[in-house]
């Protein structure tokens, strides 16, 4: 399986610097993959591969244009180094899951808050172009409007929404005084290549996957009726691109939903994968999980209009995708 063949962008990058924090991570691996492929002047990753892999970039490492630093965005003055030259930040490093930020709030706030404002404030100093940084649908927490638009958000109902809300305010206030330009990109439930199905907070789709090809039973926390609107990663690093490089003028410091506009319940979804694997294996039911929304569903016409986002990959698609890529990488799966 192959990906990013197609550039999203028109510009000659080859004179380019670009940053990618979390780049051992798995969009932000693949964002490095698609920038590699498509000759950028340097990409530098930072990680402190406390939620990233190193097999994420072992391919890259050879690479003449790529740089990888390992230390934690905690630490100012890495921040620093990492962005002196730099032309486009794109910043993807965080402790995500809802679970996790539950069960550890002040390592969700030091990583989502203090790092994400460490890198503001380098990306600022160094008078980066553009700060492009991964939100989430989580912002729009019990808010019962669908489809999510971005200007309507409810109440948090997890430590990691809340996280992201704060970005998401900081980034605007760092634009509207010091004219850094930013734009931040609601992630709706990213799925694809390099999503480990053995992380302890692992995606749903992932563990699907991964019990099918086992023959086991996956589990479905509630009774598999709640829908999302599943996003494959190709899509979001189209958006990232699109961000990095979109002339229209009213497209910066204001944050974009990134998915398809459409949505799947976690029922169908299993079905489908079944069907795919021919497997006639039927889930467990489990208790639902605090924290979790029952409904998800994007309004992407922000972000096609200004930043020219058109999602190329829908969610039966990308499942066919990801299901061909974990058969034939089962070691790498294994990897740690």
């Amino acid at each position: 399986m192959t990906m990013f063949e197609k550039a999203f962008h028109s510009e000659d990058i080859s004179d380019k610097k670009f940053l990618v924090t979390g780049g051992a991570g798995f969009v932000g691996s693949n964002l490095v993959e698609y920038l590699l492929k498509h000759g950028a002047g340097e990409v530098r990753v930072l990680d402190n591969l406390s939620n990233g892999y190193h097999k994420n970039i072992q391919d890259f490492l050879t690479h003449p244009n790529f740089r990888f630093t390992q230390a934690d965005m905690l630490d100012e003055e890495v921040c620093r180094q990492v962005c002196q030259g730099v032309h486009i930040v794109f910043h993807q490093a965080a402790l995500g899951s809802v679970p996790r930020s539950i069960r550890l709030p002040l390592a969700t706030n030091a990583a989502n808050i203090t790092g994400f404002l460490n890198m503001l404030v380098a990306a600022k100093d160094a008078g980066v172009e553009r700060f492009v940084y991964a939100s989430s649908s989580s912002v729009y927490g019990d808010s019962p409007i669908l489809p999510k638009v971005e200007t309507h958000k409810g109440n948090p109902l997890s430590p990691y929404a809340v996280t992201k809300q704060v970005n998401e305010l900081y980034a605007k206030v760092f634009g509207d005084i010091y004219g850094i330009k930013t734009i931040g990109l609601r992630y709706f439930n990213i799925f694809g290549p390099r999503q480990n199905p053995k992380n302890p907070y692992a995606a749903v789709i992932p563990l699907f996957i991964y019990a099918i090809l086992d023959g086991k039973a996956p589990s479905i926390h509630g009774d598999g009726s709640q829908t999302r609107d599943f996003t494959f990663v190709e899509n979001a690093v189209q958006a990232n691109i699109c961000a990095a490089f979109t002339k229209h003028p009213e497209a910066f410091n204001k944050v974009y939903n990134v998915a398809v506009g459409d949505r799947i319940s976690l029922l169908d979804l299993y079905a489908h994968l079944a069907n795919i694997a021919g497997s006639d294996i039927q889930p467990a039911f489990i208790a639902p999980r605090p924290g979790d929304i029952h409904d998800s569903l994007a309004d992407i016409s922000q972000a096609q209009q200004l930043l020219g986002y058109q999602p190329q990959v829908n969610v039966r698609d990308g499942l066919k995708i990801l299901f061909d890529w974990y058969k034939q990488n089962r070691s790498f799966i294994e990897a740690e």
